[in-house]
């Protein structure tokens, strides 16, 4: 199945060692397909999606929503998202 958008996105993972806190920032791609949005740790069906939103919080980063019926789930963008949400419109606008 082919991708039709995809949009990078960043998590941090903190760890303790030792006597030292790591903080790792880690980067992965969050893909569009025709029937599902995948990132590194979930699928979502197209059809559980209800809305996908953009809050920016800086010039450098925002946070994109992806709306289901699992609940909310934010994932912190350093890019334009505006492609990315217009392409999940429009396949959710041909059903």
């Amino acid at each position: 199945m082919s991708i039709i958008s995809m949009i990078p996105y960043t998590y941090v993972e903190r760890k303790i060692k030792r006597t030292q806190k790591v903080t790792i920032q880690h980067s992965k791609d969050m893909r569009l397909y025709p029937d599902n949005i995948q990132t590194e740790n979930h699928c979502f069906h197209i059809n559980s999606i209800f809305d996908i939103s953009y809050k920016c919080v800086s010039k450098e980063s925002g946070f994109l929503y992806l709306h289901t019926n699992q609940g909310m789930f934010a994932y912190t963008i350093h890019t334009d998202p505006a492609a990315f949400i217009a392409a999940y419109k429009d396949i959710k606008k041909k059903g």
